[in-house]
């Protein structure tokens, strides 16, 4: 069955019963394998025991740009493809997008404290970071501020399509201006600079956080989508008896 009939949302229900156990199940699995892999790693050189908080400060935030860009692709799919499942792919992704973006800003906080001396400084990083979790925020007030479906799944999606600039700033924020953050050094033409003892944990516990992403998405599409059912099932009850 190609994967357009599934853009249907009956056939896209059935995919989400299958696969969402599927990846909550191999989410819980690698998180908790790269976690006791991590804590069982040897500490850095330079950063000392502070390193295992990579763990989870660096699949936050790869996340936390992924699925900013993932939002940036179902709003081309709302007002361009005009795809029937677009918004709902865009709201639901929403939350959960502004969720890693905190927890990387919250871990980044706690990693920063004893590597720079402050909790927080206006880097570069830091700072573009920040936007995009205040972009996640408009994005999400949007969708409650509007009432009306439609209007709130195009004003969404052209937030989202405009704050897609602010992604490739907090990639490159490093090598365009000077900061506090060092410069990549998992994703290099040249290889990865990190030990492989503390690499693969990273690896694992990246991969349990993306299916727990994926676990979170497809159930946040479901209700979505049961949400908007049960509103027209409403809209025509109250039309009917109206009617009447």
């Amino acid at each position: 069955m190609p994967l357009i009939d599934f853009a249907n949302p009956h056939r896209f229900l059935q995919l989400a019963r299958v696969l969402m156990p599927l990846f909550a199940l191999g989410a819980a699995a690698l998180i908790v394998l790269g976690l006791w892999l991590g804590f069982n790693a040897p500490p850095d050189y330079q950063q000392g025991e502070t390193v295992r908080i990579m763990y989870i400060h660096v699949p936050s935030a790869w996340l936390a740009l992924g699925i900013y860009t993932l939002m940036a692709v179902a709003a081309l799919g709302t007002l361009v493809w005009r795809h029937p499942l677009a918004d709902v792919a865009g709201k639901a992704a929403a939350p959960i997008g502004a969720a890693f973006c905190l927890i990387t800003l919250l871990t980044g906080a706690l990693w920063g404290r004893p590597m720079w001396g402050a909790y927080w400084v206006w880097d570069a990083r830091l700072t573009s970071m920040l936007v995009l979790f205040l972009l996640y925020l408009g994005v999400l007030a949007l969708w409650r501020a509007i009432e009306d479906p439609l209007r709130a799944a195009k004003a969404a999606a052209i937030l989202a399509l405009v704050g897609f600039v602010n992604v490739p700033i907090v990639k490159f924020s490093v090598d365009w201006w000077s900061t506090l953050h060092q410069p990549a050094s998992v994703f290099r033409l040249d290889g990865p600079t990190i030990h492989p003892a503390i690499l693969m944990p990273l690896f694992v516990t990246a991969g349990g956080c993306a299916l727990l992403f994926l676990a979170l998405f497809l159930a946040a599409m479901r209700n979505e989508i049961l949400r908007r059912r049960v509103r027209t099932l409403t809209l025509f009850a109250a039309a009917g008896a109206g009617g009447a």
